[in-house]
């Protein structure tokens, strides 16, 4: 149990980093209702970007700006290739990650793994000293849901959400449907991209593989948002809370098991699991809804018969 607990601020560090992930997750997967499956290979060149830029003497924030702003490149690339080349969603996504795995060795130059030693670079986080990491992916988890509240809702906002949830609706009331589907996959992606950066800080290096999974991960710490949280934050601010609520309350549970004995190989596994449960949940308490429904309305109908007979 000590173990455990000298491990939860870790835990609790990087929840709060996929949190921001599963935030730009959330606006392709709930807000467009998108599967985009770029940002596997976004996370990775996020933090490459940084990693490249910052070992070269360029200021961290600038390394941090560019770093999102080849996520959002992602990000267009995917929805080019869906709005324009008519390709659907989910295979634009793939086609994205795969042109980005080549992209993540040009800019390394041809290295799987870039170093950043938190001893020669002004990082602005690291897990050595994780208070202040937990501190500053705070700020950024602030930020972030305070500039993303404002933005949807102003009227290019309003209209992609309007987008994800009415796309016939919405072309008939002569929204762009096209142009915000674009607009909001190059967002996710950006968002996605200064969360592979801070995790490279923290980690201490970009890795081509740090990616590998991350639409698991970011789904879950949604799902697990959504179905703890999503009765209280009603919200839309506090939506995006309950994503980074998420993303915490998945770490602690990663690392629990872990500390209970769990092979560290099955993990992709056990969050494959995790997810699907939490994915299953909203379906049969739909489900048991209906039941409980037809069971009533049962009741009164065999009621109502013996009160006439």
């Amino acid at each position: 149990m000590s173990a455990f607990l000298n491990a939860l601020p870790g835990a609790v560090a990087q929840g709060i980093i996929w949190g921001i992930m599963a935030i730009g997750v959330y606006i392709t997967f709930r807000i467009l209702d998108i599967a985009d499956l770029t940002v596997d290979g976004t996370m990775s060149i996020g933090g490459a970007t940084f990693v490249v830029l910052s070992t070269s003497g360029v200021n961290v924030y600038l390394s941090l700006l560019v770093a999102f702003l080849v996520g959002c490149l992602a990000g267009f690339a995917t929805g080019i290739f869906h709005t324009v080349f008519g390709i659907p969603a989910i295979l634009s996504g793939i086609l994205t990650q795969l042109a980005l795995y080549s992209i993540y060795l040009r800019i390394t130059d041809a290295r799987s793994n870039v170093a950043i030693n938190y001893r020669n670079y002004n990082l602005l986080l690291t897990l050595h000293d994780i208070p202040k990491a937990i501190l500053v992916a705070s700020i950024f988890a602030v930020l972030l849901i305070a500039v993303l509240y404002w933005f949807f809702g102003t009227e290019i906002g309003s209209s992609i959400r309007a987008t994800g949830c009415n796309l016939a609706m919405s072309r008939a009331n002569g929204i762009n449907t096209s142009f915000n589907k674009v607009f909001g996959l190059v967002l996710s992606n950006g968002i996605v991209a200064i969360s592979g950066a801070l995790l490279a800080q923290y980690s201490g290096a970009a890795d081509i593989n740090m990616g590998k999974g991350a639409i698991v991960i970011g789904l879950a710490a949604v799902i697990i948002g959504e179905v703890i949280f999503g009765k209280v934050f009603r919200n839309f601010a506090l939506t995006l809370v309950a994503l980074v609520l998420g993303g915490i309350i998945y770490y602690v549970v990663i690392t629990l098991v872990l500390q209970l004995g769990l092979n560290a190989n099955d993990l992709k596994m056990f969050t494959a699991i995790v997810v699907a449960i939490f994915l299953g949940v909203p379906y049969w308490r739909a489900k048991a809804a209906v039941k409980m429904r037809r069971n009533k309305k049962a009741e009164a109908v065999t009621v109502g018969g013996s009160d006439n007979a």
